[in-house]
């Protein structure tokens, strides 16, 4: 039996030695083979070297560097597809997915299931506003996703070599791992856990990379965005019918006459607000299909050290 740790790393030097520790720790309870995948994702800081020295001194620590910041969920990627153990997980490198509560989530996934996600039980501690939008996100996504993604798990999951193997013949470019591995269906449990603060460095997920998560999570396992256009569109059919009777009845009654071009103007300039939205909508699915078309690589190693 063989256990894969994949773990991208975004200037993440500080962090690395206590992780690695916290794997040896756990690792000595079970029994297995094993391998700690590290994927450098064009950091800026020490991490390469840090990453380089670790593999020196252990040869179950591989790694492999990216041409450049390719982003997380390509990171995480590119080490999915380099895995060979039987059982995979993935985790941060910032210790906020404390390798503590792997060996319940290894009993789970022993009692015959494929996927075993670690659920929080709490938010970080981010500012007001990544908390809200968080909650719309996965909110509409659990309303209108085509799959059924849990809610509170991030990319903190183990999954079988099965899931694997589906997920590497998974092509897209946009990838949302996490609805990914929750297409693939198979049997799932969770694991709870109280998520921990940060212990050092900063978050490499800014608002444009959330955005852009949130993006590729919502157009790729959602069709909500395309009903927007039927919704407004039936919205502006009632209104402008409403206006219509209103101005017809107001004539037959009272003989009155109202100057109602202002009002037209205001809803026009509104309508079309809504317009340029319904194109900027449509305008993403195209430069996604465009993306996907060019069939360019997803990632580019630069470096590999310690794999056969």
């Amino acid at each position: 039996m063989k256990f894969s740790f994949v773990v991208p790393a975004f200037n993440e030097e500080k962090n690395i030695p206590s992780l690695y520790e916290k794997i040896i720790n756990l690792m000595k309870n079970i029994e297995g083979d094993w391998e700690l995948i590290f994927i450098n994702d064009g950091s800026r800081d020490n991490t390469a070297n840090v990453l380089k020295n670790l593999t020196s001194q252990d040869k179950r620590v591989k790694y492999i560097g990216l041409s450049r910041n390719f982003g997380h969920q390509i990171a995480l990627t590119a080490g999915l597809h380099n895995a060979k153990g039987n059982a995979i997980i993935s985790l941060d490198c910032d210790l906020q997915d404390p390798p503590e509560i792997i060996e319940k989530m290894i009993e789970k996934w022993q009692k015959g299931n494929e996927i075993v996600y670690a659920r929080r039980l709490n938010y970080r501690k981010d500012n007001f506003l990544k908390k809200i939008l968080s909650k719309l996100f996965y909110f509409l996504m659990g309303k209108f996703a085509s799959v059924n993604i849990p809610r509170n798990v991030g990319d903190f999951r183990l999954i079988d070599e099965c899931v694997l193997l589906e997920l590497n013949q998974m092509p897209e470019h946009f990838r949302y791992l996490r609805g990914m591995v929750a297409w693939t269906g198979f049997k799932h449990d969770f694991v709870d856990y109280f998520r921990p603060d940060r212990a050092e460095g900063e978050s490499g997920y800014s608002f444009g990379k959330l955005f852009n998560l949130a993006m590729s999570g919502m157009l790729n396992f959602s069709t909500l965005p395309l009903r927007f256009g039927l919704i407004l569109g039936i919205f502006s059919i009632i209104l402008g019918t409403g206006l219509f009777t209103y101005q017809l009845v107001d004539f037959l009654s009272t003989g009155a006459y109202y100057h109602l071009h202002k009002w037209l103007i205001v809803i026009i300039f509104v309508f079309l607000g809504f317009l340029f939205i319904l194109i900027w909508i449509i305008g993403e699915y195209i430069g996604k299909i465009y993306d996907e078309v060019r069939q360019r690589p997803i990632y580019i190693v630069k470096e590999k050290i310690n794999f056969d």
